[in-house]
């Protein structure tokens, strides 16, 4: 039997995994948790074997509570459920300690394959985001010029890359959504990158998350 937590900040994802996992024999739901607080408590207070985890929940969310996770449990199974279908987010969880990733948009059966194979200790890469992985890997270095960034605007940028939306980043930090999006125009500005998508590749070849 393998005992699973799901950490969604929405009720009906929540619902919704639990009528697929109930149809299951060999799975079990344990716990469920909305935010990183809850996710922390439940690492105290409840046995379970795998981890299935949204990457954007309110709080501590993404590669920071996927990295504290991995620093509180090192043998946690933690297979990423997000809506984010990129590779460079996939690649931000798996580094920050992540075993697995998935996008929302996959099929039942994939999940569920993806359950049972980091249930085992394996790691486990959507098909589709593997292959983007592959390509992403030989893509060209973006020079580095985050020296030319203000603290605020870096400490954006890696909110943003860590899958945070701007309202949540305005909320976290107490200031006005046009504040935010000014600030993230200017980070792409300066950088000389014109998407997230671009942001986070250059998070990840500048390894500016550690």
């Amino acid at each position: 039997m393998i005992r699973l937590l799901i950490a969604d900040d929405h009720a009906i994802v929540r619902d919704g995994l639990k009528q697929i996992f109930a149809q299951e024999s060999d799975l079990e739901v344990m716990g469920e948790a909305a935010d990183g607080r809850e996710v922390l408590d439940c690492l105290r207070k409840v046995s379970f074997d795998l981890l299935l985890l949204d990457m954007s929940m309110p709080g501590t969310s993404g590669v920071e509570l996927i990295t504290l996770l991995r620093a509180r449990q090192p043998n946690l199974n933690m297979l990423v459920l997000s809506m984010h279908n990129s590779p460079q987010v996939a690649m931000q969880a798996l580094k920050a300690g992540a075993n697995g990733y998935i996008p929302k948009s996959c099929e039942t059966e994939l999940l569920l394959s993806a359950i049972r194979k980091v249930a085992l200790g394996h790691g486990f890469i959507a098909p589709e985001l593997a292959e983007k992985m592959v390509f992403d890997a030989t893509a060209p270095v973006h020079p580095a010029r985050h020296g030319e960034l203000s603290g605020r605007e870096r400490e954006i940028a890696l909110m943003l890359t860590n899958g945070m939306g701007v309202k949540e980043i305005a909320q976290q930090l107490a200031i006005s959504h046009k504040t935010v999006s000014t600030h993230k125009r200017r980070v792409l500005e300066k950088l000389n990158l014109s998407s997230l998508a671009d942001l986070i590749r250059y998070t990840l070849q500048h390894d500016l998350q550690n």
